[in-house]
């Protein structure tokens, strides 16, 4: 019987301790009317009331980040639909040129060598870290997602740089539900970007 208390009493703590709100770095002073990212038509919009329990601005600096690689994501399949490719060899030694690349999500994924991939996360742990291209770590002090160096242009007006930053949260939330859908296309078993047919019963040919 003591034996089944005791456990039911650290089970109880363990809730609790989960349903404890998390500690912020900062005081809360994000996500309401007129803050960067709350737009319309959602605005303000917690269903599940977490902007009060959680650090919101290490999801604010996620959401960026997201957000930033989805645009590349995003891009890279429309240039492979267009015929767009990087001069030159995507591999030496496997005898393989970025014109060689399969233009699927999946196939263009697949077709990078081992190396290669090996060679991309080391970049993005170096970026994440600060210690990459044109980029420095995000630090307490610099706002959410500012991680480019000093050298890169700051806005000085606030209405412009207001508008800036909302332009880049909102492609960034755009560019997350296109590659998403491209993916699930794909996984469906149609085109990426012409899932249903293009023009004429088919993929539209190539722009270049």
């Amino acid at each position: 019987m003591q034996s089944t208390a005791v456990v039911a009493l650290a089970l109880l703590e363990s809730v609790q301790a989960f349903q404890a709100p998390v500690m912020r770095s900062r005081p809360l002073s994000m996500f309401s009317e007129g803050d960067l990212g709350v737009l319309p038509p959602l605005g303000v919009y917690d269903p599940l009331g977490l902007i009060e329990t959680r650090d919101m601005r290490r999801y604010e600096i996620m959401e960026i980040k997201h957000g930033r690689a989805a645009m590349l994501g995003f891009l890279h399949v429309i240039a492979l639909h267009a015929g767009i490719y990087v001069p030159g060899y995507l591999s030496t030694s496997a005898n393989l040129k970025f014109s060689d690349v399969p233009i699927g999500c999946f196939a263009s994924l697949e077709a990078v060598p081992t190396a290669g991939w090996l060679q991309i996360m080391i970049l993005t742990c170096m970026q994440e870290a600060g210690t990459g291209f044109a980029s420095k770590a995000q630090t307490e002090d610099a706002e959410a997602g500012d991680i480019a160096l000093d050298s890169w242009v700051r806005y000085d007006d606030p209405e412009v740089k207001t508008f800036k930053l909302n332009a880049e949260r909102q492609n960034g939330r755009a560019a997350m539900m296109g590659i998403t859908g491209c993916l699930v296309h794909e996984l469906l078993g149609v085109d990426a970007l012409y899932p249903t047919g293009g023009l004429g019963g088919a993929a539209p040919p190539t722009i270049f």
